[in-house]
């Protein structure tokens, strides 16, 4: 059995190492070694998360899953919920996260057969229950995101995300010397749409 810490944060600006001690510390309280970390910043809302799928295709079966919370695993609607949760029982991984109390016990030994699916049955349920709360919080912070930009608006003092000078204007560089929008986006995380913008900025620079 391996034990498989992931880490996530939302955005390039949050720390998703922040909770590594909380969970070496975990571990080595019960014996535990965890042989590999899997970082990323991605968000919870999205299947979209390289490195969740590089650490399950790592795993056997009897491996555990750790996390700090389950939110670092799912903020996902219920259908990709469902799907992430076939990937891990089809490689009949444990998840055990450090805020679900009833998957500890998944990460001591083994228990006979009947307290093992008494165990797997509960701790499912309650992280089905937790995968639920998590995305509600971010529908809910979503919304009301969405509700204060609105009245902003009305108000008259949205003035929007403020603008990464310095990042844009190396971008536009890159696209005044012809650099390819793919390895734009690859070198610098930027939207496609963000590059549109910036392109129609060097042309108007350049024309006469």
């Amino acid at each position: 059995m391996h034990v498989r810490a992931y880490l996530r944060a939302s955005t390039k600006d949050q720390d998703a190492s922040r909770a590594r001690d909380d969970l070496f510390r975990f571990a080595s309280e019960r014996d535990l070694k965890i042989a590999a970390s899997y970082v990323e910043n991605e968000s919870g809302a999205t299947l979209a998360r390289p490195e969740l799928f590089r650490l399950l295709s790592d795993c056997h079966p009897g491996d555990i899953l750790l996390v700090e919370q389950v939110d670092r695993l799912s903020r996902l609607n219920a259908a990709d919920w469902e799907r992430l949760k076939a990937q891990i029982q089809q490689r009949r991984v444990k998840v055990v996260a450090l805020d679900l109390p009833t998957s500890w016990m998944m990460a001591t030994a083994d228990k006979d057969d009947i307290q093992s699916r008494m165990l797997d049955a509960i701790n499912g349920m309650m992280l089905d229950m937790l995968a639920a709360i998590a995305r509600k919080d971010y529908e809910d912070r979503r919304r009301r995101q969405a509700q204060g930009i609105a009245k902003a608006k009305t108000e008259g003092i949205y003035k929007g995300r403020p603008e990464d000078a310095e990042r844009n204007e190396a971008i536009m560089k890159m696209l005044a010397n012809k650099q390819s929008w793919n390895s734009i986006v690859k070198a610098t995380g930027c939207s496609r749409s963000t590059l549109s913008r910036l392109s129609k900025r060097v042309a108007a620079s350049t024309l006469p």
